[in-house]
């Protein structure tokens, strides 16, 4: 097991700054951000312009990573691959696998990204559209060395009532999308948390799915989840991601019990990278307090990592 950092949470930096933050504080690894560079979008981050990929960019970043000591654990693209606007579909389509070719280029074996959902369609309706059109992705990303794996993050905010807008959020559809779909998991244990899964419990019977997993903690405030249930506030107003009775921390300042978690990987036989997705308002805003919250996970996950695995 390797302890590593999504680069995400740093998109005013370039990648070799990241690279450099990383090395220098103890991280082995990299999950790095791949979106495309698109004016106005949530949730991008580009440190590699898979969109433009080039020759020049295979050896600026193979020279970057042998200079630092790091490894790439995954390429990330964390968009909507089932969103109901069609025209926006295929462009998050595309760009998978641009990202999928960038891996192949630089021999990363994994690429992240989400199933989705159409927030205008029930489940099962979703699930047979991903049946539909994944296949020929799995198919494009195992003929480059590529696994495709999927982040079980709820994405409420993506549906007007607080729903999953994500439908990889728990075992019932893990089960379906890693045996029908070919898919495996970038298992965070910081969903299960709030949706009432115990996360420990979920590892053994998805172990071989589990190849890389994410490293976020969760706070929860009971007394506003005893007023506004688990959906979360009804009035959100502009912020569709405040459920109101949580938030996300780094590890170490959350409910999440990392000692028998770490563990359980151990048993289990991971090897992968556990990689810091640091989305902690306390610790965000500034650069200098993001690194700050990347040395609190730090000093939380490394005593717990050996330099063996079991």
């Amino acid at each position: 097991m390797k302890l590593g950092m999504f680069t995400a949470c740093l998109p005013m930096w370039s990648l070799e700054k990241v690279a450099e933050y990383a090395s220098g504080q103890g991280y082995q690894c990299l999950e790095v951000a791949s979106w495309p560079k698109v004016e106005g979008r949530p949730f991008q981050s580009a440190h590699l312009d898979v969109a433009h990929w080039t020759g020049a960019d295979v050896e600026s970043t193979k020279a970057l990573l042998e200079r630092t000591g790091l490894e790439i654990s995954s390429l990330a693209y964390y968009d909507n691959n089932l969103i109901g606007d069609l025209t926006r579909r295929e462009e998050v389509r595309a760009h998978v696998k641009h990202v999928i070719d960038a891996a192949q280029s630089l021999n990363i074996g994994y690429i992240g990204t989400f199933l989705g959902r159409d927030v205008t369609k029930s489940v099962p309706e979703n699930m047979r559209e991903a049946e539909r059109i994944f296949p020929e992705l799995v198919d494009y990303a195992g003929e480059r060395g590529v696994k495709i794996i999927v982040e079980n993050c709820v994405m409420e905010g993506w549906h007007p009532d607080g729903y999953p807008g994500n439908i990889a959020y728990s075992p019932e559809l893990w089960e379906w999308m890693t045996t029908q779909l070919g898919l495996y998991l970038n298992w965070d244990p910081s969903h299960l948390t709030w949706i009432g899964i115990d996360p420990i419990e979920t590892i053994r019977p998805f172990a071989k799915y589990i190849v890389h997993a994410q490293a976020k903690d969760l706070e929860i405030f009971a007394d506003k989840r005893n007023q506004y249930g688990v959906y979360g506030l009804v009035a959100k107003g502009d912020r569709p991601w405040d459920m109101g009775w949580w938030r996300y921390r780094v590890p170490g300042r959350g409910v999440v019990d990392w000692a028998h978690i770490v563990d359980r990987l151990y048993e289990v036989g991971f090897t992968g990278s556990l990689s810091v997705e640091h989305e902690d308002p306390v610790w965000g805003g500034t650069p200098e307090k993001i690194v700050e919250g990347l040395r609190i996970a730090y000093g939380t996950l490394r005593p717990l990592i050996g330099d063996v695995n079991v």
